[in-house]
């Protein structure tokens, strides 16, 4: 049963580490993504670029809308994901409680499913 295990950090959040700080926490989520993968829990994960270099699309009434970053009205970002495989949603919680992220961010649990399954 995949779920997608989200990293929601504060936008500015990145710009408050030193880059060898950014690179200690990189280096513990690489680590903890190897052992997921080690164990057969990992299908993918990446890290996202951050918002700054981001852009939006929209299309309404055949008109699309672009708009770059970064996004004033944004309080969190998407830092990037795990996507994992695991029987429970219940196992998706525990991994999401160990996922070293969650000391500096929001991790969310989400399974997938199609978009019409509510």
């Amino acid at each position: 049963m995949p779920h997608m295990l989200l990293i929601h950090e504060p936008v500015c959040q990145r710009a408050t580490r030193s880059e060898a700080e950014g690179r200690a926490i990189y280096d513990r989520m690489l680590r903890w993504g190897e052992d997921l993968r080690s164990r057969g829990l990992l299908l993918g994960a990446e890290s996202l670029a951050s918002q700054d270099k981001a852009v939006r699309v929209s299309v309404r009434a055949g008109k699309a809308r672009i708009v770059d970053g970064p996004f004033a009205e944004a309080k969190e970002m998407v830092g990037g994901f795990f996507l994992v495989n695991v029987d429970t949603r219940e196992e998706a919680i525990a991994l999401a409680q160990q996922c070293p992220a969650a000391e500096w961010a929001t991790v969310e649990v989400r399974g997938l499913a199609p978009c019409f399954d509510r």
